[in-house]
Order: C-alpha cells, then sequence, then structure tokens
C-alpha cells in the first residue's frame, strides 16, 4: 500500500480555497492513486456529482461512509466507520473486487473489524485531531502497534499526523498514514503530499522491511 493515503475533505478544501479536483489530479501524479472522498455536509445530488468528478480523475477513489453513492458514481471502494454498514453488508452491495476499508479506535473494534476481512483496516485517531466534532480518544503509536500484530491486510493509522510525526507511526507498523488537515490546511497541499514522500523515502532507507 502506499505510504500516504490522501483523504479529500471538500469542506476544509474548500474553506481553505483549495480546488479539490485539482489537487486530487496532482496526488495522484505524485504517486498516490488511492485516495478518499469525505464530504460530511453535502447533500447527496452535490456529493454524487464531486464523486463523478473525482472518479474521472483518481484512479482509485474511495468513498467515505456512502456505499450507494459509491456504487452510483463508480469508486473503487468504500471506508465505513463504527456507525455504518457492516463490511460484510457493503460487499453485497458493491461490485466484485471493490476495496472496502474500515476504521478502528481500540483493539476489540481492531479485531472485530479484522474478523469481517476488510481490504485494510484503519486505526486512530493517533494524535489530537480537529477534523472531527466529536473525535474519538487519541490512542497514540500504542494502537498502530497492537493493530499490526493482529492485522493480515495493509494498515492506515489516521489522526494528527504530519510530515514531523509520521515516521513514528511507520515505525509503529502502519503501512499508510491517512492525512486531511496537514494537507488542507497548508498553502500549498501537493508540497504537503511531497514532504510525506520526502520523509517516507528516509524512513526507508533505515528500514529495509518497508
Amino acid at each position: 500500500m502506499q505510504p500516504l493515503y490522501p483523504i479529500l475533505d471538500a469542506e476544509m478544501a474548500a474553506a481553505h480555497g483549495h480546488d479539490l479536483v485539482a489537487c486530487a489530479r496532482a496526488f495522484t501524479a505524485l504517486g498516490f492513486p488511492l485516495q478518499q472522498l469525505r464530504a460530511k455536509t453535502l447533500g447527496g445530488r452535490d456529493f454524487l456529482k464531486l464523486a463523478e468528478r473525482l472518479a474521472a480523475a483518481v484512479p482509485q477513489l474511495i468513498i467515505n461512509d456512502r456505499a450507494d453513492l459509491a456504487i452510483l458514481a463508480g469508486a473503487a471502494g468504500v471506508h465505513v466507520g463504527q456507525d455504518d454498514l457492516p463490511v460484510e453488508e457493503v460487499r453485497r452491495l458493491g461490485p466484485p473486487g471493490w476495496t472496502v476499508g474500515v476504521s478502528s479506535h481500540n483493539p476489540a473494534q481492531a479485531a472485530a473489524a479484522l474478523a469481517a476481512h476488510p481490504d485494510y483496516l484503519a486505526v486512530g485517531p493517533v494524535y489530537a485531531t480537529r477534523t472531527k466534532l466529536n473525535p474519538d480518544p487519541v490512542v497514540g503509536t500504542g494502537l498502530v502497534q497492537a493493530a499490526r500484530a493482529l492485522s493480515h491486510v495493509p494498515l492506515v493509522a489516521i489522526g494528527g499526523i504530519r510530515p514531523e510525526n509520521c515516521t513514528a507511526v511507520w515505525a509503529a507498523g502502519a503501512d499508510a498514514v491517512a492525512v486531511i488537515a496537514a494537507l488542507w490546511e497548508a498553502d500549498d497541499p501537493l508540497r504537503v503530499a511531497s514532504q510525506f514522500t520526502l520523509a517516507f523515502a528516509r524512513f526507508s532507507c533505515h528500514s529495509p522491511e518497508k
């Protein structure tokens, strides 16, 4: 799995004046074809229009929460949380080969999620985050390590991850870091994405297993 998993947060990108589709194309060109659309306040019609545009620009577009809109937009898959449809039900809705990821916030949730055989497991928030109104408790890199010991699928860490702290997350066992605020609060999201690329290259030099 690629080391950076950009989360295309529609509201945050708009609030900081970024063109979401243009940025998504740039992330793809930088080597990150797997990206996730997150749009918590968009209505169904506007969400679908944006998802369709992004699906044409991103080779592996994942839709956050909305399996129905992911199907309509022709997305590559869907990411579900603890309060969304179960992984097995999402698979029944989607086409063969659909990518299904699931979030977890503690070891019990991680174990239960893995029992449903997702394509990847997300854990967090690793660090404090402002991208949720009611965030789950910060889990640190300890949950990343615990999930790595359990996980037979790619492991994604999320929550407050930035270029200056990402190395510790990869070192704890994450295959990828999912990033929201560090990208969209920046003047140049592509420059920040490039910083993650450089950080991973440096980390890999000292970690042959990566």
